[in-house]
């Protein structure tokens, strides 16, 4: 008995195309995006994973696939102002927001702050977890600014009443979901603490 088989993608997953003849159900969606201020209308299939559509239908490279498993932080972005695990959160469910990668953090020349700290303080080696470090560090200022307890937050302060002080503490806490196999967290807590005063 012979099988007929869909056509392939470059990826080699089945292309629903548009009729779907054997009434299977379409496996690719259009999805529209804003990415680092731009508009980006793709048609994806619903298995990619945000940071898959970032690099390889954008190229935005600057997120990087370490583990896949959301447990290292180097695929970190921001999403609608907070800081997300790309390899975590399918493609298809971001229609409308509002993404924000390493390469959107600087204002054409100039630096953001926080990288101008980076290179500062030297807090980084080999820099396959920068990306990933920098994007978490500018999502954890607005948590902190909003008043978001962490787990070393005295649990006596009312949480979301004013801007939580990032003490090295906090700053450690904040960003220990983003790792650092070279081991340079002193001078990036020290970066992110030249950023907050």
């Amino acid at each position: 008995m012979s099988t007929a088989h869909p056509p392939q993608d470059r990826a080699g997953t089945p292309d629903a195309g548009d009729g779907h003849p054997d009434g299977a159900a379409p496996t690719r969606s259009r999805v529209t995006f804003r990415v680092n201020g731009e508009p980006a209308d793709l048609t994806v299939d619903h298995r990619a994973t945000l940071l898959d559509v970032l690099r390889e239908d954008l190229g935005l490279t600057g997120a990087k696939k370490g583990c896949d498993h959301g447990q290292c932080g180097a695929c970190t972005v921001l999403v609608d102002g907070r800081r997300a695990n790309s390899c975590l959160l399918l493609a298809v469910a971001q229609d409308g927001a509002e993404v924000i990668t390493i390469e959107g953090l600087a204002a054409g020349d100039e630096l953001h702050p926080l990288q101008q700290a980076f290179l500062d303080r030297d807090a980084f080696q080999c820099g396959y977890c920068t990306s990933g470090q920098l994007c978490s560090a500018v999502g954890m200022f607005a948590e902190a600014a909003a008043g978001h307890p962490s787990h070393v937050t005295d649990p006596a302060r009312p949480a979301g009443r004013g801007p939580v002080e990032l003490t090295p503490a906090e700053i450690r806490e904040r960003l220990s979901g983003n790792l650092c196999r070279c081991g340079a967290y002193p001078h990036i807590v020290a970066a992110v603490e030249d950023v907050t005063r």
